[in-house]
């Protein structure tokens, strides 16, 4: 029995960097089990040259990618999310839309790659891609099927607190389910 795709949302404020390298990297390597969107609070209105080149660099397609207002998720036609991701410690702190279906939610802080300037941005960029990959890759491995919603939560905040995390992405009490 194959088990349904779950749509993931990735969060940013400018959704110029970290939440679009998610999307792309969650689609590269979410088989069937995920759908990756990416949105943002205040979106910039174009993705940072930077994270094309390392979308580019996966392997994959850069048309398509665009800075979004996480508006057009909160409208009636949008997808319905099991799981909304903040990679950003802005987004975290902000009132997010009332997501329909009520998603399972947390906070993936990482530093943002964007605010480097000079020759040590791209590196700035790599790490960022590199705890974004870690904790997807944790996220992609967990048994959705076998873990209870508390459980589940844990697990989720647990993966947000690993190697990279910002101050905020520090595992939080479990949420009512």
């Amino acid at each position: 029995m194959t088990d349904p795709t779950s749509n993931v949302l990735f969060l940013c404020t400018g959704n110029s960097a970290r939440s679009i390298l998610a999307e792309a990297m969650l689609n590269r390597d979410g088989g069937d089990r995920f759908r990756a969107y990416s949105a943002g609070s205040f979106p910039k209105g174009d993705v940072h040259p930077m994270a094309l080149k390392l979308i580019a660099q996966m392997g994959l397609p850069t048309e398509g990618y665009r800075s979004k207002s996480w508006d057009e998720f909160a409208r009636p036609d949008a997808p319905k999310f099991d799981f909304v991701f903040t990679v950003c410690d802005n987004a975290a702190g902000e009132t997010c839309p009332v997501w329909p279906g009520h998603p399972m939610t947390a906070h993936w802080g990482i530093e943002d790659p964007a605010a480097v300037e000079g020759r040590d941005q791209e590196q700035a960029f790599l790490t960022a891609m590199r705890y974004l990959y870690n904790r997807i890759s944790l996220f992609r491995g967990l048994s959705l099927e076998s873990l209870d919603q508390m459980a589940l939560k844990r697990r989720l905040n647990e993966i947000g607190a690993v190697e990279g995390a910002t101050a905020l992405a520090t595992p939080q009490p479990e949420d009512a389910a």
